[in-house]
């Protein structure tokens, strides 16, 4: 299990409220059986026509590519809480996710991948977004053990519920990685139940 203490990434604003988990991965993408080709998938109805033409969208654009940290606005997310969402925004190279506001389940689903879902306040992400739009060669760092931003010269205060930051400043944010890494301890403690020591015929 790894600790997420800091990313350094490049940046790439998405702007835009209410900006819901339909439009980050559409529905005809969810019959997926795994989700190894996600990353092809986020915000393709707002990337593509019909026809398969690029749109102007800051996920096609070349100075954004391999981005990431991306820069949104107010409640992020929101909508169905659907898994791919975040999982299709990690398998295209994103690595956290600065806004003003989340839905809270996504916001989870986010910090379960490792990806921290912090907040800044609306003006700070409006400067952070014009920064990163002027300078996208530049790197940012997020720093979740002094909960800042750096943006060039200038650090921005970020925020985020302090038991998803502890998860992932103390490797634990990896659900299926604690269980397993516990399993000694488990089946210890089943075997001590008596209602688990049962047999089938």
């Amino acid at each position: 299990m790894s600790k997420i203490k800091k990313i350094e990434a490049r940046g790439v604003p998405v702007v835009g409220n209410d900006i819901d988990t339909d439009r980050i991965i559409p529905a005809r993408y969810l019959k997926e059986i795994t989700f190894s080709k996600m990353g092809d998938y986020p915000f393709y109805d707002e990337r593509f026509t019909p026809e398969g033409k690029k749109k102007d969208h800051s996920f096609n654009k070349p100075e954004y590519q391999g981005a990431g940290i991306l820069v949104a606005n107010s409640n992020f997310g929101c909508g169905s809480s659907r898994e791919h969402a975040p999982q299709s925004l990690v398998r295209w190279g994103i690595r956290a996710i600065v806004a003003e506001s989340y839905a809270e389940i996504f916001a989870g689903n986010c910090v379960m991948l490792g990806t921290p879902a912090v907040v800044a306040s609306k003006d700070d992400v409006a400067a952070i977004q014009k920064w990163v739009a002027a300078n996208p060669e530049a790197q940012l760092v997020l720093d979740l053990e002094a909960m800042i931003l750096k943006v060039g010269d200038h650090s921005y205060k970020i925020t985020m519920p302090e038991t998803r930051r502890n998860a992932l400043l103390e490797g634990t944010w990896d659900s299926t990685s604690l269980l397993l890494a516990n399993k000694d301890k488990i089946e210890a403690i089943a075997a001590s139940l008596p209602y688990m020591a049962w047999t089938q015929d």
